[in-house]
């Protein structure tokens, strides 16, 4: 009973979405590419739910030809076995309903056995995600950080590197105030322009959206 709640909307939405495009199969060049990033630490790991109402959004939102990955944020962020699912959909709308249950699946599975991390590398897990989304040759590429963006490595980790984001757009998502946020409000407004300051010299975009009510931008 609770897997046909989970999936019931979103097949409705999926055919309703097919039904939209005529059922025949799109070649315009969407080239639309997205990367979320989740983070997996301490308390962070309770939020994933949210996050997945928004990839089942992506998911209905992204059109046949386009590309999208999820990965977790961990310790060390900048490897393969961090992408919890990826995929680039077929041009064939059929077929992209197919994968796109397919990776909803595999992100169900992967909130409902999700360990905490005891750090949190979000550099590492930009650079994997820049170097998906350069390989898909997407001409729009947006990465997603579902994060407090409180960065903490492990010893011996360095990511003190400019991040190469011309052309790409980084959305932060959800960004939970931590207890010494609320104590004293700048640290919350410092780490967030310490990230918009390495976004932006990378030659990328930042914009942070915490009303997850109004995620039409994400994609625009």
């Amino acid at each position: 009973m609770m897997r046909k709640r989970f999936w019931f909307p979103l097949l409705i939405a999926l055919f309703a979405a097919a039904a939209m495009s005529g059922g025949c199969a799109d070649t315009r060049s969407h080239s639309r590419g997205v990367y979320m990033l989740l983070d997996t630490s301490g308390t962070y790991a309770k939020e994933l739910k949210k996050a997945q109402s928004i990839i089942n959004y992506l998911l209905v939102k992204l059109q046949p030809g386009d590309s999208i990955a999820v990965a977790r944020i961990d310790s060390g962020s900048f490897s393969e076995k961090d992408i919890v699912a990826k995929v680039t959909f077929d041009r064939r709308p059929s077929v992209t309903n197919s994968q796109k249950m397919v990776f909803a699946d595999k992100v169900d599975r992967f909130v409902k056995t999700v360990r905490s991390s005891p750090y949190t590398d979000i550099s590492g897990g930009l650079l994997q995600a820049i170097e998906f989304l350069n390989e898909t040759g997407a001409s729009r590429k947006t990465i997603l950080i579902f994060s407090d963006m409180e960065e903490e490595l492990a010893k011996g980790h360095v990511r003190d590197f400019r991040f190469p984001l011309k052309g790409f757009r980084v959305v932060a998502l959800n960004v939970t105030k931590l207890r010494g946020d609320i104590v004293d409000p700048r640290e919350y407004m410092t780490r967030l322009e310490s990230w918009r300051k390495k976004i932006e010299a990378g030659g990328g975009q930042w914009q942070v959206i915490n009303d997850l009510d109004h995620l039409a931008p994400i994609l625009e």
